[in-house]
């Protein structure tokens, strides 16, 4: 079983991503394994969601991903979203 999972770095960026082990990818972030993540850490978990299978932890991904900075994103996940930002 998958889990899609959202963290967020100091500046307020975010990333996406699915693990079937959401606290080990945390920790491959924090110490650079992932390639986007590396120099903008460190990184927070701020959500993650249900338990699910492959095919649907990649489609929720993708969804999150498409709405990232709108106001879906931000309804989907319940996070808030910083003042100061407006989105779609």
């Amino acid at each position: 079983m998958y889990q899609v999972y959202v963290i967020q770095n100091a500046e307020g960026r975010f990333y996406i991503g699915l693990s079937e082990d959401v606290s080990k990818r945390l920790v491959d972030h924090n110490e650079g394994v992932s390639k986007w993540t590396k120099a903008r850490g460190p990184w927070q978990l701020v959500w993650s969601g249900d338990s699910m299978t492959l095919t649907e932890a990649r489609k929720l991904e993708n969804l999150l991903k498409a709405q990232k900075g709108g106001s879906g994103f931000y309804r989907m996940t319940g996070l808030i979203r910083p003042q100061g930002q407006s989105g779609s």
